[in-house]
């Protein structure tokens, strides 16, 4: 007997989207195969779920605002075998879903990640994601890492561990992917890059950026929380 095909699941939250949304959303209704395509905004006062809606009825609006919050009320909605988590201003290839699917054939495999760099970058900022990815790739089998931007993830293995931990500002992610770890094998996908905008480095700079990122993760190695207490959005 032929193994049921996994069904995936897309869960993006929102908070004032309006810019970005629509173009991640266009990608994602002419992928193949169909994906659910779930939106959870968290209080948006723009044309955020107005636009979300052109595009997938399931879109949700919650009261408390919090990125792990969107994304774990998302995972209670999503039908999926696989959920896979991505920001609304990144740019998936149209591959993307096959690979997932590829990658996932592994029972062993209980989430993963993949490369993800910058749309038009900078030559320092190519570098640093050209090398970042390396870093996560040599990673993986080690000490697993992942940024929220693209998270595959066995929706069964998510919501055993209780999903993303709301009480973290940051670095959430990468407490995800450590505890997945202990429940199977936690994979890098080199042969999917999915596309960022830089919006936070080109507002905050580039070394602001990156430090917080080493202080946060930093001091959640040495206390198991980041020293930030509020990931402000930028937009």
């Amino acid at each position: 007997m032929q193994a049921r095909a996994l069904r995936i699941s897309v869960v993006i939250p929102t908070f004032q989207e309006g810019e970005y949304i629509a173009a991640t959303l266009s990608k994602l209704v002419d992928i193949k195969p169909k994906v659910e395509i779930i939106v959870v905004d968290g209080g948006s006062k723009d044309n955020t779920v107005e636009v979300a809606k052109k595009f997938t009825k399931e879109v949700y609006q919650i009261e408390e605002r919090g990125i792990s919050k969107a994304r774990n009320y998302g995972v209670r909605q999503a039908s999926g075998d696989l959920v896979i988590f991505l920001d609304a201003d990144v740019d998936p290839p149209p591959d993307f879903v096959e690979k997932v699917l590829e990658r996932f054939n592994n029972d062993a495999i209980v989430g993963a990640t993949c490369c993800i760099m910058p749309k038009q970058p900078k030559l320092l900022e190519r570098a640093f994601f050209y090398l970042y990815n390396i870093l996560l790739r040599f990673c993986a089998n080690i000490k697993p890492h992942s940024r929220g931007e693209f998270f595959a993830v066995k929706k069964s293995e998510f919501l055993k561990i209780n999903g993303f931990n709301e009480n973290m500002p940051c670095l959430e992610d990468h407490d995800l992917a450590l505890r997945l770890a202990k429940r199977g094998k936690f994979s890098f996908m080199k042969e999917l890059t999915v596309y960022e905008s830089l919006r936070r480095f080109r507002k905050l700079g580039f070394s602001k950026v990156l430090g917080t990122w080493l202080m946060d993760y930093v001091s959640f190695v040495l206390r198991k929380k980041p020293v930030s207490e509020v990931w402000q959005p930028v937009r």
